[in-house]
């Protein structure tokens, strides 16, 4: 938990502010996972802070959804191409990966416990 609240520090994610008037908070929990050695070992546990997103309101709160995905396909293609090639390929595990988009809304979520 302490990793994740500090990369969002780092980043500057947010900023703890008073609630203007006639604006509404959006609630966030923690969700937390074992990360798992190929061997079944447990390598690490992780801990992410998330927004209950479902208490939005579509033209209200937000007026966009963008999400990029990769294909499946997409990536068998490259991954092929790379063993043909004989390219060598590397696993990135992005930390935080959300905090790279941009918001035009203004946002205002519930600080977490």
């Amino acid at each position: 938990m302490k990793d994740e609240l500090d990369a969002m520090d780092t980043n500057n994610t947010w900023s703890a502010v008073p609630l203007p008037l006639g604006k509404q908070t959006i609630n966030c929990r923690w969700v937390y996972k074992i990360k798992h050695n190929s061997d079944g070992s447990i390598a690490r546990y992780k801990a992410r802070l998330v927004a209950k997103g479902y208490t939005q309101q579509e033209g209200v709160d937000f007026f966009e959804i963008f999400s990029p995905v990769a294909k499946l396909a997409t990536i068998k293609t490259v991954i092929e191409l790379a063993a043909s090639q004989n390219w060598h390929l590397a696993l990135l595990d992005v930390n935080n990966a959300f905090l790279n988009g941009d918001l035009s809304e203004e946002v205002y979520m519930d600080l977490p416990q």
